[in-house]
């Protein structure tokens, strides 16, 4: 019988890689960063996924921060916004809507890191961003001051989650006991306020705080007036 040939394969004759499409490179992302985490989702290992070269990359993506940036908001399509159209209190459907977008990052703890920093400013993070706004326009939340708490509310909830996602579980296990014990074995003549709130200082569920933080922030918008002055 004939044999096949030795030696390396003509490229003529492997099969022709999918053109390069910038969401085709973010789904790819998004991927890798679900099996092996957003800090292994680089330009050269995404290259390599790709089997392409990182300079192929660069033309749909200017560097790293804008390739998280873009996996960011390719997650956000999974914010629940039902709520902006659902009946109820418009003040606990904005904090449902937060909520979600919390546990998004609660999910994918590189994510919430990188939040802190990214600059998303595709369709999953405008939706979110009019799902706020329609919400807090429906409870009468002055326009220039609701342009502001965007920011705010997004930061605390962005914040709250980066702050769980850059420990282990042990490690925070540790940090959290160390400070119950410092709380409550401070005195009482060297920090008289911290001897007697200190039952107070360490209650509450981290949901519980959650939800009262929201709260606390979009009902301090309506008694805070922004700063006069010229806009940048």
């Amino acid at each position: 019988m004939p044999t096949e040939p030795h030696g390396p394969r003509s490229r003529r004759e492997r099969p022709a890689k999918p053109a390069l499409t910038r969401p085709g490179i973010i789904a790819t992302a998004v991927r890798l960063m679900r099996a092996e985490g957003l800090e292994r989702v680089t330009m050269r290992r995404l290259a390599a996924e790709l089997d392409t070269g990182p300079a192929s990359l660069y033309v749909y993506l200017r560097n790293t921060a804008e390739l998280h940036a873009a996996v960011l908001d390719e997650m956000l399509a999974a914010v629940d916004r039902t709520p902006v159209d659902a009946s109820g209190d418009w003040q606990n459907r904005l904090v449902r809507v937060l909520t979600s977008y919390t546990m998004v990052l609660y999910d994918n703890p590189g994510l919430a890191q990188s939040a802190l920093v990214a600059r998303p400013s595709g369709p999953g993070y405008l939706n979110l961003l009019e799902a706020i706004l329609a919400l807090l326009s429906e409870g009468g939340v002055p326009d220039d001051r609701a342009a502001w708490l965007c920011d705010v509310l997004l930061l605390f909830a962005t914040a709250n989650a980066a702050e769980h996602a850059t420990r282990d579980r042990d490690t925070e296990e540790r940090d959290t006991d160390a400070l119950v014990a410092a709380i409550r074995n401070a005195s009482a003549e060297t920090h008289p306020r911290i001897a007697t709130l200190g039952d107070d200082l360490l209650s509450g569920p981290g949901s519980d705080r959650l939800d009262w933080g929201f709260h606390l922030l979009i009902n301090g918008a309506g008694h805070t007036p922004r700063p006069a002055g010229k806009n940048p």
